[in-house]
């Protein structure tokens, strides 16, 4: 989703903004789009995590982006919450014995 995010905001900038902040924001977009890939390693999760607060920071060149940004940052937060504690809960069946959690 935040491809798209990204997508429409570079749509807006390209408006009234610099060619710089229109190639900031294709790269931000391209690399939303190959970040998924990336999130089965620690550095996935970094670089992901840093794609977030460049999001919030295209509020820069599209003031919109800041609410979108921040939105979307809470819901990465929530889904690196949620996961842990349901590894910690799948680690736990299996250390119990369970036979398919």
């Amino acid at each position: 989703m935040e491809f798209f995010v990204a997508l429409f905001a570079v749509l807006i900038a390209r408006l009234d903004q610099s060619g710089s902040a229109i190639l900031f924001g294709a790269l931000l977009t391209v690399a939303f789009l190959i970040t998924p890939g990336l999130l089965k390693w620690r550095a996935g999760w970094i670089f992901g995590s840093l794609l977030q607060l460049l999001l919030i920071g295209y509020a820069f060149v599209v003031p919109a982006m800041a609410i979108v940004g921040v939105i979307f940052g809470a819901l990465w937060i929530a889904a690196i919450v949620v996961g842990r504690k349901g590894e910690a809960a799948r680690a736990a069946l299996l250390a119990a014995g369970s036979p398919n959690p």
